[in-house]
């Protein structure tokens, strides 16, 4: 982390906490796949981390923001998502380009166009993925996976982060009409799930169904 120490912190803990979003354990090998990273260059990172106070190593290996680590985490992801509404609703960027726009748009924002962002946007609680806005009043109900759900009807509620850059696949719920809000049939079999709404059907692989979050109708 020494070329932009602020930057490769802010990645850091950014993915740690949008690994808890998807309920997934925060392990260096999660890390170093998501960042795109090598082993040791993330367990010498994870180490300045944890020496900063930001994480701490649980005994089974897995990282855990403490309360520090946690407020820098939501303020990045909150500029994240906050860039994504603008690039979405304002500049109306196409849904499979501004999940990597956003990326590079959290690290400049400044707290002062952060407050003005929240204002010209009118206080947005969700990103045009449905994922909540750190910060702001969450939903009644906890999403869960699709992965987890056998056949029923839900409701779409966010796309991962994780997910939101396949663009194959965003292109593909969108073109369908299963996006954030929509209510859909589900079916899951060993290898895929498929998703049915208004004569359209979409197949997810279980990896990529594991990246969708709804709510049961």
């Amino acid at each position: 982390m020494s070329h932009q120490p602020s930057e490769a912190v802010e990645m850091y803990l950014r993915t740690v906490l949008e690994l808890e979003e998807e309920g997934v354990p925060a392990l260096r090998a999660r890390l170093s796949e998501r960042l795109g990273l090598s082993a040791p260059a993330v367990s010498e990172g994870v180490s300045r981390l944890e020496q900063s106070g930001l994480v701490v190593l649980q005994p089974d290996r897995h990282i855990e923001l403490t309360e520090q680590g946690r407020e820098r985490a939501e303020h990045v992801m909150r500029k994240h998502r906050l860039a994504e509404r603008l690039l979405v609703d304002v500049l109306g960027l196409d849904h499979e380009h501004v999940h990597e726009e956003a990326c590079r748009w959290e690290h400049v924002i400044s707290d002062r166009v952060e407050a003005k962002l929240l204002e010209f946007l009118g206080n947005p609680t969700t990103s045009p993925y449905g994922n909540p806005i750190p910060g702001a009043t969450p939903g009644d109900h906890e999403p869960v996976s699709l992965a987890s759900i056998d056949a029923a009807e839900v409701t779409i509620s966010y796309i991962s982060e994780r997910l939101q850059s396949d663009h194959d696949v965003v292109s593909q719920l969108r073109e369908h009409g299963m996006w954030t809000g929509a209510q859909v049939a589900v079916e899951r079999s060993p290898d895929v799930v498929r998703l049915r709404t208004d004569g359209h059907e979409v197949e997810l692989p279980a990896d990529d169904a594991k990246l969708v979050f709804v709510t049961p109708v």
